[in-house]
């Protein structure tokens, strides 16, 4: 009977030592190459890149409020298109990846209810003022760091006023425009 036994405990030992031999081989043998860019691109509009230069310090998003007052809702909601993947924008709709964004321009941050938002956006408190908004969208891992939105932010000024006119015109009764 101590026979069988240690031909199971052989039997198990010898399938350890291949595996663990295959492995050392396998390093040996294929040698990987990383790859030139990511598999896995996110749809960005046209100017939602980098600066091209670098080694400037970020001046951060232009004042809203000038912009705004020529932007167009229409031409907000074709640059919104790269954010139809992760958000909705129709009245009671559900969350995709992100919250829709109905209502949200005068709401609270965090204004969709069962929606799980990152500590950071949530730790910013109080509500989507035209500011604020136009600072998140300007580069989102800057203004909430730690946030879960993977998006790297709109640096065109016409474009995030844009954006932020048509989330304006998605309300019931739209926020008054800021003086």
């Amino acid at each position: 009977m101590s026979m069988e036994w240690n031909k199971v405990f052989g039997a198990v030992l010898l399938a350890g030592l291949i595996a663990m031999l295959a492995g050392f081989a396998s390093k040996v043998l294929v040698h990987s190459k990383p790859l030139e860019q990511s598999v896995y691109v996110i749809a960005t509009p046209e100017g939602a890149s980098a600066p091209a230069d670098k080694g400037a310090a970020p001046t951060g998003p232009a004042p809203i409020a000038p912009l705004l007052a020529a932007a167009s809702p229409e031409a907000g909601q074709k640059v919104a298109k790269a954010c139809a993947a992760c958000h909705g924008f129709d009245k009671g709709g559900s969350a995709k990846v992100g919250p829709n964004l109905y209502g949200v321009v005068g709401g609270p941050k965090g204004h969709m209810q069962g929606f799980s938002y990152s500590d950071a956006l949530v730790k910013t408190g109080g509500t989507w003022t035209y500011d604020e908004l136009n600072k998140f969208l300007y580069d989102p891992k800057a203004y909430a760091p730690g946030t879960k939105m993977t998006f790297a932010g709109l640096k065109k000024d016409d474009d995030r006023a844009a954006v932020i006119a048509y989330l304006r015109s998605l309300a019931d009764s739209p926020q008054p425009l800021p003086q």
